[in-house]
């Protein structure tokens, strides 16, 4: 797993396809620690992205932590092809799961990082029991499906009240938020505790996505002490 406290995760759905290793790799040097790769299936959300095929392609072409979100129906069928194309973390979303705790414990079995993710509905309850068992949980601030919506600021309490129970329980597990991070809503994530931002149209959409994303960087550089408690 990427090593900084904070850090933003270029989201490679908002890069060029037709260059994607080429975009990819340009933000690793920028000094990316990992990008998120948006796998939906056109059922659990009303879009449709790219398959297994994409991520063995691009992990030939770099060594970067790949974070791969599967957006789609019966996660547990897809996590072996999955992990096979050599995605470092696989995140599943609860609503999609008929057993999260089968769904972890199958990624892990496989050797790859295990992430949970809830939509803007359901309540960060959920994951509570399964925290000790998860690498990454990722509270979505926009409905999942496209890029470029507008962040959900009270989807922020959900943030604080996980980073309440990580900190208190001492649980190694990065929570992560995804949808709408740009320069106005960076800081306010970070300081709600996330600790890892996904960050696509602010990035790769910018005219200079090397800038955008080290500005973007900075913005949550601070103490931990100035998180919001």
């Amino acid at each position: 797993m990427p090593t900084l406290k904070r850090h933003i995760v270029p989201s490679v759905l908002s890069a060029n396809f037709a260059y994607l290793a080429r975009d990819v790799k340009v933000i690793q040097t920028a000094g990316a620690q990992s990008v998120q790769v948006d796998v939906m299936d056109g059922h659990f959300v009303p879009n449709i992205t790219v398959g297994p095929l994409i991520i063995e392609a691009l992990r030939k072409e770099t060594s970067i932590f790949l974070d791969v979100h599967l957006m789609i129906e019966n996660p547990l069928k897809y996590i072996g092809v999955f992990a096979k194309s050599g995605a470092d973390l696989l995140t599943a979303h609860w609503e999609a799961c008929e057993d999260p705790k089968a769904v972890i414990r199958e990624i892990k079995k496989l050797g790859v990082k295990a992430g949970l993710a809830i939509r803007p509905k359901t309540k960060a309850d959920v994951l509570i029991p399964l925290l000790p068992e998860l690498d990454l949980v990722l509270v979505m601030t926009v409905e999942p499906g496209f890029g470029g919506q507008a962040f959900m600021p009270e989807m922020l309490e959900k943030v604080r009240i996980l980073r309440h129970i990580l900190d208190e329980k001492g649980f190694p597990c990065q929570l992560q938020v995804d949808g709408g991070i740009n320069r106005q809503t960076a800081s306010l994530a970070a300081q709600a505790g996330a600790t890892s931002l996904v960050a696509g149209s602010a990035v790769f959409g910018a005219q200079d996505p090397v800038k955008a994303f080290q500005e973007l960087q900075k913005l949550i550089d601070f103490p931990s002490s100035e998180q919001v408690k």
